[in-house]
């Protein structure tokens, strides 16, 4: 991965965890001062947005991390699974409150509840994310697996000659 790449992409990662930092504050804030009209459980949804945010800083968070061992040339190991693992828990917990979004926002699409239909299917798209991730993760694991015997055989062949 080019320098280029590397620094391009940990300016998105950087923007976006401070937008999300942002909106965190917002809501806080927002809990604080803006009373509810009535139209819509605010406080609620507000409530959610905060762990919600959390979830995708931690993705964040987990491929800045993936993207340093990538540059150090040191992402085929062990160490990197503990990154991977941590963008598919945030990508299960962020499917998870949407859900929590959905259902709050439910009673009030009664007469339409196509709209719920479809946040259900965004939820579980969210949850596909997830299991492609694992099918990644197992594939860094293949190719962890073959580092390891390469280096292993490698070993092997240097005390021949």
């Amino acid at each position: 991965m080019g320098k280029l790449t590397v620094g391009a992409l940990r300016a998105v990662l950087a923007l976006v965890l401070a937008g999300t930092v942002f909106v965190q504050a917002l809501m806080v804030w927002a809990l604080a001062t803006d009373p509810e009209d009535g139209s819509l459980p605010l406080s609620t949804l507000r409530l959610i947005t905060i762990p919600g945010m959390v979830t995708v800083q931690v993705a964040l968070v987990c491929v800045w991390r993936l993207v340093t061992m990538v540059r150090r040339g040191t992402v085929f190991s062990h160490a990197a699974f503990r990154y991977v693992d941590g963008v598919i828990g945030a990508i299960v917990a962020a499917a998870l409150v949407w859900f929590a979004v959905t259902a709050v926002n439910a009673p009030g699409q009664r007469e339409d509840p196509g709209v719920t239909v479809i946040m259900g299917g965004v939820g579980v798209a969210i949850l596909g994310v997830a299991l492609i991730v694992l099918v990644l993760r197992t594939l860094l694991a293949q190719a962890v697996a073959r580092d390891v015997e390469a280096a292993h055989m490698q070993a092997e062949l240097d005390e021949v000659i």
